[in-house]
């Protein structure tokens, strides 16, 4: 199968760059800049941004013959600045870089920007700047303030560009990436999700074979599809095991229940662990510490069932590619922004083996996967729940007390969404408990209670966002019934921020 191969330089958007690309049905493949390369049937090759200088001691370097290949290079912004320094360009370390969104002018007509406007706002992440070229390159594109945002090599099919064009803020993003992928390194558009989908199921059933495996399952969209993607292949090989850690939505481990067993068919196990849980978590307010007591708890509790059922020999989960790059989990160069439970809060030794089928593909794609298993969509289309659970959502130390506050508040927040037709406009919403009370008024009377925050955001595979534009009226409904209805809640306030510059979940 054709396919383009992106260096991952440690950009926290690599991933998202092979999401863009697998929308033009091209396969993508992200490797490490110290792997062997195997080029065959790469028609392209992309480099990635990333968090380096190219001057910082032990910065990631480019191969050699890389800029010898006769296939078509596209550097992004490290990547660009890799290419400029290799060749002799001049780059320059700057302390104020540009960030954010960053008007460009397109300067020449170039293949890569092909029917694109000669103005276009584009998302800056970088600290270094290329300020001159050498000979035989010639910029392309330029900032208002003259810094080159683009170039090429004129005798080659080489360019470099500033800006991160995989990220929905910069204008024309996806039609520069698909000139680049479709028009230069005319590559067919023949990779699809059932594609996906048979080669996972050849791939489990070479793995795992006859072998007894295990899931936890959530009910959450990843780990329902994983359960039935791995079904397909193993069958009854598969026990489904639903732990109740106490930390779920209000009335969830009812809901999975009814779900799975009368709705998929699935063998579902229910293992109670509230207690054990909420004993680990006592007097922890750090929020990466609560990661790593539920992944290493989770962990032991599967174990456990394995001993009990000693023919298990694997772990599923569902991991998604979101998952591995926010835990740092894809590459060595990347910036860690905080684990997950089910990557980066895994203990170093355990006894079952991990195997995760939905580690390659991001939300959005796993959804469209769940529906050609014939999965559900009210399954499918659920708000994305973390795994860590509402553990996260409370600020500071977990108590069953902020453990009922915020089920309440969630619980209302959701149901007056679904009541105004909005639950499905908007990507994810949910309450967070702050550690925060505050002076109010209930009759005559003096209160000082929580604050709550709503959050609720807008996308598509999770590694950006932008906050939900949801009508004034029904956040007052919700307000009003919060306060109302839960004692504990003193003041509800509206989180506005996107991602980035915020994590979607504020731990």
């Amino acid at each position: 199968m054709e396919k383009i191969l992106i260096i991952d330089y440690g950009s926290q958007y690599t991933q998202l760059l092979a999401r863009r690309i697998r929308e033009f049905g091209v396969y993508s493949e992200v490797v490490p800049p110290n792997k062997k390369l195997n080029l065959k049937n790469v028609k392209g090759i992309i480099l990635s941004g990333g968090p380096n200088s190219v001057y910082s001691e032990n910065a990631p370097v480019l191969e050699s013959n890389m800029l010898k290949l006769d296939i078509p290079l596209l550097g992004i912004c490290y990547g660009m600045q890799l290419i400029a320094y290799n060749m002799d360009c001049e780059v320059k370390r700057d302390a104020n870089g540009e960030y954010g969104r960053t008007e460009i002018l397109i300067e020449k007509k170039d293949e890569l920007f092909n029917e694109i406007p000669d103005k276009i706002t584009t998302w800056m992440s970088h600290g270094d700047s290329v300020i001159s070229l050498s000979e035989g390159f010639e910029p392309i594109a330029k900032t208002k303030n003259g810094i080159i945002a683009g170039f090429r090599l004129k005798s080659k099919k080489i360019w470099g560009i500033q800006f991160h064009p995989e990220v929905r803020h910069s204008e024309f993003g996806s039609d520069i990436i698909e000139n680049f992928v479709l028009d230069i390194c005319k590559i067919k558009g023949d990779w699809s999700l059932s594609n996906f989908i048979d080669e996972k199921i050849k791939e489990i059933k070479n793995k795992i074979g006859d072998k007894k495996a295990i899931i936890a399952l959530s009910g959450g969209v990843d780990s329902s599809v994983a359960a039935v993607l791995v079904h397909k292949a193993i069958g009854k090989n598969l026990k489904a095991v639903f732990v109740d850690h106490g930390l779920l939505r209000k009335n969830e481990p009812e809901e999975v229940k009814r779900i799975f067993k009368e709705m998929i068919g699935l063998d579902l196990i229910t293992i109670n662990a509230k207690e054990k849980f909420l004993s680990k978590l006592k007097g922890v307010s750090d929020p990466e510490k609560k990661r790593k007591i539920i992944g290493e708890e989770f962990i032991r509790v599967f174990e456990k069932f394995a001993k009990e059922n000693d023919d298990i020999e694997y772990l599923i989960q569902g991991t998604i590619y979101s998952d591995v790059i926010e835990s740092a989990a894809s590459g060595s160069n990347t910036s860690v922004i905080k684990s997950h439970h089910n990557v980066g809060g895994l203990p170093k030794e355990m006894d079952l083996k991990i195997f995760e089928p939905l580690r390659e593909i991001f939300k959005d794609e796993v959804r469209s996967t769940g529906e050609i298993l014939g999965i559900p969509k009210n399954i499918l289309y659920r708000h994305p729940f973390p795994g860590p659970g509402l553990a996260i959502r409370i600020i500071g130390e977990i108590t069953e007390e902020k453990l009922k506050i915020l089920k309440n508040v969630d619980s209302i927040f959701i149901e007056t969404l679904k009541e105004n037709s909005w639950y499905n406009k908007v990507w994810q919403s949910f309450a967070i408990l702050t550690p925060v009370k505050t002076v109010g008024v209930a009759g005559d009377s003096r209160k000082y209670e929580y604050v709550v925050s709503l959050r609720s955001v807008d996308s598509v595979e999770g590694m950006t966002a932008d906050w939900s534009r949801i009508p004034f009226d029904i956040l007052n409904q919700a307000s009003n019934r919060i306060t109302n209805e839960v004692s504990e809640v003193g003041r509800v306030v509206y989180d506005i921020t996107s991602k980035p510059p915020a994590t979607i979940e504020w731990e």
